[in-house]
C-alpha cells in the first residue's frame, strides 16, 4: 500500500480536519487524491453546496511509488483518513474505488487570474452568518404543512445564490468554505499547510490570502486553509478538465 509522508503533525492534523468534515456531510464521501513532487492536492464534494472543496498539503519528500513519480486516484475519504497517522505525519493511500462523476471534472491547474470585487474575510464571515440566520428565520416563519421540499429548496435557492459582494461567487460558495473550515482567522503562515506561506515563519495578514480567483468557467475562492472551485452560472460545461 502506498504510503504518503507528510511534511509535518500540522500538514496531517488539518487534512484529517478536512477529511472529517467532508464525511461530516456525507459518510460515503469520496475524495481524488492528486500528489506531484512535495504538493498533495485533494478534492472533495460535500453535498447540497454543490461547490468543489480542495485541499492541499505539503509532503515530506517527492511522491513515489515505483517507477510512478505521481498520484491521481480517487479514493474513500473514511479510509484516508482512518489511516492518517498524525504524530507520524502519514497516509496509507486506500484502494481507488469507482469515483462520482464530479471526481472526472476538475478546475484547471492553470491560467488563474484574480478578479476584483471580494469584500475582506471579516465582512464575508459576516455575511455568511447573516444568510445562515436568515435562512433558519425563513423557515421557522413557514406552517408545519409548508415546511416542504420544495419550498425549503426555493428559500436556500434564493439565499445561497446571492453575489458575494460585486462578484459573480454565490454565497453558497462562501458558506461552504465557512462550513469546512476555510473561512476561519489565517494564523502564522508556517502552519497555513501552503508552500508559499510556509517558506517563511511570518504572519500572514487575514485578508492578504482571500483571494477570488478565474478560469473560463469556474471561479476559485482562495484562502490560507483550502479552496472553493463552482461554475460561474450560464457557461455551462466550457473549460473543464477532464483527467
Amino acid at each position: 500500500m502506498t504510503a504518503l509522508h507528510l511534511a509535518d503533525e500540522g500538514e496531517a492534523a488539518d487534512l484529517a480536519a478536512f477529511l472529517a468534515r467532508l464525511i461530516h456531510y456525507d459518510r460515503a464521501a469520496a475524495v481524488r487524491l492528486q500528489a506531484s513532487g512535495t504538493t498533495l492536492a485533494v478534492f472533495g464534494r460535500p453535498p447540497s453546496f454543490e461547490v468543489l472543496a480542495i485541499r492541499t498539503a505539503r509532503l515530506d519528500k517527492p511522491y513515489e511509488n515505483g517507477l510512478d513519480l505521481s498520484l491521481d486516484v480517487t479514493v474513500s475519504a473514511g479510509e484516508l483518513l482512518e489511516s492518517l497517522d498524525e504524530s507520524a505525519a502519514t497516509a496509507a493511500v486506500p484502494a481507488a474505488v469507482t469515483g462520482p462523476p464530479w471526481a472526472g471534472v476538475l478546475p484547471p491547474r492553470g491560467g488563474w487570474r484574480s478578479e476584483p470585487g471580494l469584500p475582506g474575510p471579516d465582512a464575508v464571515r459576516t455575511m455568511v452568518a447573516g444568510a445562515v440566520a436568515e435562512f433558519r428565520s425563513r423557515i421557522d416563519e413557514l406552517a408545519p404543512e409548508g415546511r416542504t421540499r420544495s419550498a425549503l429548496d426555493r428559500i436556500g435557492r434564493e439565499i445561497w445564490s446571492r453575489p458575494v459582494g460585486d462578484t459573480e461567487l454565490p454565497v453558497r460558495a462562501a458558506h461552504a468554505a465557512q462550513s469546512l473550515g476555510f473561512l476561519r482567522p489565517a494564523r502564522p503562515a508556517a502552519t497555513t499547510g501552503t508552500a508559499a506561506a510556509s517558506a517563511t515563519n511570518t504572519a500572514v495578514p487575514d485578508g492578504a490570502v482571500l483571494r477570488l480567483l478565474s478560469a473560463g468557467a469556474w471561479l476559485r475562492l482562495r484562502t490560507p486553509y483550502g479552496s472553493i472551485a463552482v461554475r460561474r452560472a450560464g457557461l455551462g460545461a466550457l473549460d473543464v478538465s477532464v483527467r
